[in-house]
């Protein structure tokens, strides 16, 4: 069946995968693009660019026309900053488009949430069915929350064809934010495990997260639904970052903390920073300490069922080719 399908956020590390696969598949691509965002990639693709922005108070009028299929992957994301700046995209964004999508004849729409929005807490084989928070530790997963469940409620009240997918870390060729920072950082010799490192960490390689976006789209009877994403393999936090060390030549990181020091460390600092306006997050924060020391184990059961997901590539073959792309940089 010819697609037409609206990326928001495709010149970033998740959209622009998908853009591929999207044409790939033959499908007609349409991109939401800010002023001056680097777009050359998209337009060799294909893609058609349409120039807006979720935070300007309308959207472009042609934005959805003819539009089967919405991936809604643009967020702002990091740890630090007021939440009000969060919600402008990831809130209020998501409304403007929402409501546009209201009344029209959506095959699907597949917002992009994440495993954030469970509690701060160990995981250990924890599924959709867990209650969520109503507070957050920082502007990111709260804003987050606060979309997913904006997604769900125009689901309900106005029929938009809503799945929301709830993927864990993702990585992969591309990534310009995490990873860069992890690597900079491990040069430097400033990376330490919190306790033993062979805490699980939500690895989901940004391939297995395309392929589990495009079932999201096409498979029947899930509108509705929200699932948990991850690479299915039990992946410990030195398990992956040793091996980003190993493959790009750097020292494992050879320091162990306790968690709970790194968790007492936040409580202050995180405080002081945010009193003084500190514009860059101090050394230790609460979602550091979530990356860095907290298992974060999540049930992907529901979606191999219900999506018929079964993570393409397996996670020893994704960590070499993400090591592959970075060493080529």
């Amino acid at each position: 069946m010819p697609t037409t399908c609206l990326i928001t956020g495709a010149t970033g590390f998740v959209g622009s995968h998908l853009a591929e696969a999207c044409r790939e598949r033959g499908w007609t691509v349409r991109a939401l693009a800010r002023q001056g965002s680097d777009t050359a990639r998209l337009i060799e693709l294909g893609v058609e660019i349409i120039i807006g922005d979720l935070a300007d108070n309308a959207l472009p009028p042609a934005l959805l026309e003819g539009v089967d299929v919405v991936f809604h992957c643009a967020a702002r994301v990091g740890d630090w900053g007021p939440l009000a700046d969060y919600r402008v995209v990831n809130v209020e964004g998501l409304r403007r488009l929402l409501e546009a999508c209201r009344g029209r004849p959506l095959r699907r729409f597949v917002d992009f949430s994440t495993l954030g929005v469970y509690p701060a807490r160990h995981h250990y084989g924890t599924d959709e069915s867990a209650p969520l928070p109503t507070r957050h530790i920082d502007g990111y997963t709260q804003s987050k929350l606060e979309a997913e469940q904006l997604a769900l409620e125009y689901h309900r009240q106005y029929g938009v064809p809503v799945v929301v997918l709830r993927p864990g870390f993702v990585y992969g060729p591309r990534d310009r934010t995490v990873l860069p920072k992890l690597i900079e950082n491990l040069r430097a010799g400033t990376v330490s495990y919190l306790g033993s490192g062979e805490q699980a960490l939500n690895t989901i390689y940004v391939g297995n997260l395309v392929a589990a976006a495009l079932l999201a789209a096409e498979r029947d009877g899930v509108v509705g639904g929200v699932y948990n994403l991850t690479d299915g393999e039990r992946v410990s936090k030195k398990q992956f970052i040793d091996g980003i060390a190993d493959g790009l030549g750097l020292a494992r990181p050879k320091m162990h903390l306790p968690l709970w020091l790194g968790q007492l460390t936040a409580a202050w600092m995180e405080p002081l920073a945010r009193a003084v306006g500190l514009r860059k997050p101090p050394p230790v924060t609460q979602a550091r300490i979530k990356f860095l020391g907290l298992n974060l184990d999540f049930s992907i059961d529901r979606a191999r069922r219900e999506l018929g997901y079964s993570p393409p590539t397996p996670f020893a073959q994704a960590l070499a080719e993400t090591v592959q792309w970075y060493r080529q940089q």
